[in-house]
């Protein structure tokens, strides 16, 4: 194979991923990571800092959160921005590798330091979204209300769609849960 074959990443990431599941994250090694994927121990850090990496490393969604409330119509009301964002984030980013999101889903529930990396994530998106907002001319207030809902949002409609066996989409999920909010909220 060739040293910088394309494909690389996502074959170190399927490796890493299954190994995750067969013997547990703690229990994985990068060694054994590069040896599933027919790669070097060097290779894979070429492309990942560390086996967490693997779910974090390329995570761009803050990036994309912040040039979609940049890009966006000043007259765009917050919620319908939102909703527009996390359903485009949802059909192109997740539902097209909805498999592979379970799977990694379920090793991170599975692993305290992986969830612990998650909601620091999480908190990494409700940070762009708020200084996004503010950027727009926002109150802060209004700014990290509306960062903090939308976060919210997201990750209660993904691990709904995670754990649906119906096949439902997660823009499905998307708006059930945010109905579900609104309603909660003009209560």
């Amino acid at each position: 194979m060739a040293r910088w074959a394309p494909g690389t990443r996502e074959r170190l990431r399927a490796a890493a991923l299954d190994l995750f599941e067969e013997q547990g994250f703690a229990a994985t090694t990068v060694p054994q990571i590069a040896d599933r994927a027919g790669l070097t121990r060097r290779t894979f850090f070429r492309h990942f800092s560390d086996k967490r990496e693997v779910f974090f490393g390329d995570d761009e969604i803050p990036a994309t959160a912040s040039r979609i409330l940049a890009d966006a119509p000043a007259d765009t009301a917050p919620v319908a921005l939102v909703l527009a964002g996390l359903r485009g984030l949802a059909r192109h980013r997740f539902e097209p590798q909805r498999e592979a999101v379970r799977k990694a889903r379920r090793i991170i529930d599975a692993e305290p330091v992986l969830r612990e990396r998650d909601l620091r994530k999480q908190a990494e998106l409700r940070e762009a979204i708020r200084e996004g907002f503010e950027r727009r001319g926002q109150e802060p207030l209004v700014a990290r209300v509306v960062a903090g809902l939308a976060v919210e949002l997201f990750q209660t409609a993904l691990e709904r769609w995670v754990a649906d066996e119906s096949g439902a989409l997660l823009t499905d999920h998307l708006d059930a849960t945010w109905e579900t909010m609104r309603s909660v909220l003009n209560d």
